[in-house]
């Protein structure tokens, strides 16, 4: 997976813009888990390929996993995505057609947003624009929009009202270098090729920088999260360029956030795509991936693709306990629903988070070391008022503690005396065991 943060853009010289300083709000350090939706025109055929046995490089891009990629996997000659095109929607059928296509009869934003709150989920970042350059709000630069074609609604009102309403943070994912709308390159069929089949054009930068800032001016983002860099025709010291609108969102939104993905050396949090920071992280970082292998929702997925309660709640700790935070995408079937099997995990996620979840909000990261065996059985994370030991595997035998237990009680089994570190057998089914142990002095500060 391409890290972002390793590219910088062109070498302006004396004429290099200066870019803002980001904090790292204490919201989203607070919130540590959010929704991401990926929901478009992709949704319609709903189709990627699946399976565990490694693609070949040279295939990556005919045999994309990524169901959000249909639109530029259905050019690829001789891909399972054009075979289907053509055999579903006839012959001469362009993706771009499946605008008239898409109504989004089942949506329900209160309905979709009050389910990632039971998950657990305290932002959610659903996508205004993928690379298919169709814009899910009623944006005044391109009729290719949502509510001039298919539902005929403004998406992103309806997520925004519904997410605040809720109680949740609302943020934007955009993709800001690609646009395959107002494109004419041949199918990206390489990762050199994402940054090589691209407009970098001064129009598309002004293009671009005019949907963003819509987007700041319309719904104040509490996370601008962009994707596969900006066009190098906008990231100069320009009143269309990466730093003015960055400017410009810290003055609408202060307590807003970027992340990593613009192409500048300007980085709001680092971000990590089905893959991992490493160890322990003095950088503020976001894990992001699918509850399957795609971000758009697959057809071709099935719960064995998917991963389970447990894998989740795993997931969730080990990024939390390593100063990151996880959003997790769903993919919206076209209809606006969200697939059963997606439901499923993100009620068992929340059931765990219902009993856990002191473990995880408002926690910071532990300052004591872990031996290579302590590494394999526990986490450790701080909240306000307590020190979370997380055992990560409750039914094995293990490690010593890293840390004294003395006064500590298992969350979600009552009021037992806490004997060392063995796990109550009400628990050791659960995917993590967390034991808490109060703060002993008033000393213990959250950074």
């Amino acid at each position: 997976m391409i890290n972002f943060e390793d590219r910088v853009g062109p070498d302006f010289g004396e004429h290099n813009p200066t870019y803002p300083e980001w904090n790292f709000p204490t919201w989203l350090a607070d919130a540590k888990f959010g929704i991401f939706v990926h929901w478009g025109l992709y949704s319609v055929p709903a189709w990627a390929e699946v399976g565990d046995l490694p693609t070949a490089v040279e295939d990556a891009y005919r045999d994309h996993q990524y169901a959000e990629w249909y639109g530029n996997t259905v050019r690829v000659e001789g891909s399972s995505a054009q075979a289907y095109q053509r055999a579903t929607f006839g012959e001469g059928t362009s993706y771009e057609d499946l605008a008239d296509v898409w109504t989004a009869e089942k949506f329900d934003a209160d309905d979709c947003v009050a389910l990632f709150r039971q998950a657990g989920a305290r932002y959610v970042v659903p996508t205004a624009k993928h690379h298919d350059g169709f814009c899910l709000w009623a944006t005044d630069t391109t009729p290719f929009n949502s509510a001039v074609r298919g539902p005929r609604r403004d998406l992103m009102q309806e997520f925004a009202d519904s997410s605040r309403s809720a109680g949740l943070k609302f943020g934007s994912y955009f993709s800001g270098a690609l646009d395959w709308h107002v494109s004419d390159f041949r199918a990206i069929d390489s990762d050199a090729d994402i940054f090589r089949l691209r407009r970098n054009d001064e129009d598309f930068a002004r293009y671009s920088h005019a949907q963003a800032v819509e987007l700041i001016q319309r719904f104040s983002p509490d996370i601008l999260w962009n994707d596969i860099e900006w066009p190098d025709g906008g990231k100069s010291d320009s009143e269309f360029g990466v730093a003015a609108l960055f400017r410009e969102y810290q003055r609408s939104v202060p307590e807003g956030i970027v992340n990593d993905r613009w192409g500048v050396p300007s980085h709001g949090y680092l971000t990590r795509e089905y893959s991992d920071i490493g160890g322990l992280s003095d950088k503020n970082w976001e894990s992001c991936r699918g509850l399957g292998k795609s971000f758009g929702v697959n057809q071709q997925e099935t719960a064995a693709d998917v991963l389970s309660v447990a894998e989740l709640v795993q997931h969730l700790v080990s990024v939390v306990s390593r100063n990151g935070n996880f959003l997790l995408n769903i993919g919206l079937a076209a209809d606006g629903s969200v697939p059963a099997i997606y439901r499923d995990r993100l009620l068992g996620l929340g059931a765990w988070l219902d009993v856990n979840g002191q473990a995880i909000y408002n926690t910071r990261t532990w300052t004591g070391t872990l031996n290579e065996q302590q590494q394999r059985h526990y986490a450790v994370t701080v909240g306000p008022e307590a020190t979370y030991l997380c055992v990560l595997a409750p039914d094995a035998e293990l490690a010593p503690a890293p840390l004294d237990v003395a006064g500590g009680s298992w969350l979600g089994a009552g009021d037992g005396a806490v004997d060392g570190v063995v796990v109550p057998a009400a628990l050791r089914g659960e995917p993590i065991a967390v034991l808490s142990i109060p703060h002993r002095s008033s000393d213990v500060e959250l950074p």
